[in-house]
């Protein structure tokens, strides 16, 4: 069996999340946005960085209110959620020149949801030759840019008035 070591993973499995804690309810609550990689607050949702991203600057839209399926949403909360869902492309078509997307859901444990109890919609942006060989060989992902670097960046962008 071939292994490979990501002990930047191990602050994941140790963290509130295998305590019980919610993550996101506590990086809500916190009011650290850089320290908990908040990029934008609307209404209902917040638009955080993944820690542990699949590609450079891969977002998760999230409820302020702990809500484990999108049928318990408002229908404000379902709203917001489609807008910061478009609104996150533009952010990083622009600032990222992102050539596509991975959008998407997991709900439930058993459809692969690591945070079963509060839905997040992930936007995972796209490069042509994002899969290179260290994907292909070793499985493992390279992300060329610092947490901290794209928290500023996308926290800017997010400032930015829409549609400039």
């Amino acid at each position: 069996m071939d292994r490979l070591f990501t002990p930047w993973r191990y602050d994941y499995l140790v963290s509130d999340k295998a305590a019980g804690g919610c993550i996101f309810c506590e990086a809500y609550a916190a009011g650290a946005d850089r320290e908990r990689l908040i990029v934008f607050r609307g209404r209902t949702h917040f638009v955080i960085l993944n820690r542990f991203p699949y590609n450079n600057a891969h977002l998760m839209i999230v409820p302020h209110r702990h809500l484990a399926d999108l049928t318990e949403a408002t229908a404000e909360e379902r709203h917001e959620l489609m807008d910061l869902s478009a609104r996150a492309l533009a952010v990083l078509r622009s600032t990222y020149h992102a050539q596509g997307f991975n959008i998407g859901c997991n709900l439930g444990t058993i459809a692969g949801a690591g945070i079963a109890g509060h839905y997040h919609l992930h936007v995972v942006p796209r490069w042509e030759g994002d899969t290179n060989f260290m994907t292909v060989t070793a499985g493992t992902r390279v992300i060329p840019e610092d947490l901290d670097r794209s928290w500023e960046r996308l926290r800017e962008a997010f400032r930015a008035p829409e549609g400039s």
